[in-house]
């Protein structure tokens, strides 16, 4: 009898193995599809140049907003930094409806349009594209 209990636990585990396997990935693909979007975050923090006015910063955050109706691949656009960190005092965000969108915006008229106003001013700036 006590080498049958340990024989038949090893054996029932063994039989629910491939139900809870196919439970975790289909909760994978679950998370994935329901949660996870296509789409592709363009996250940019900047420090601008000494000598940029408010104005300046202003009208280049404007900017982004105004790429947002002139090119086609962006969904969505935030420019109200909340906080900052480090030696970066604001962060856009340009949302890509997908990869092809945000690499087709490269060298796009929009985006030259938008850097006439923002290279000016822009000290430094890191760029993150973030995307599943």
């Amino acid at each position: 009898m006590k080498k049958i209990i340990p024989l038949l636990v090893g054996v029932f585990a063994l039989a629910l193995t491939p139900a809870i396997s196919s439970a975790h990935n289909h909760g994978d693909k679950m998370m994935k599809s329901d949660k996870a979007p296509s789409t592709v975050i363009h996250v940019v923090t900047v420090s601008w140049n000494d000598d940029a006015s408010e104005a300046d910063i202003q009208k280049a955050l404007d900017g982004v907003h105004t790429l947002a109706e002139a090119y086609d691949g962006i969904l969505r656009v935030w420019t109200k930094t909340r906080s900052a960190q480090g030696n970066r005092s604001h962060a856009f965000v340009m949302e890509f409806k997908d990869e092809q969108a945000l690499i087709d915006y490269a060298g796009s008229q929009a985006q030259k349009d938008w850097y006439e106003v923002y290279i000016p001013v822009r000290h430094r700036s890191t760029t993150f594209g973030i995307m599943n």
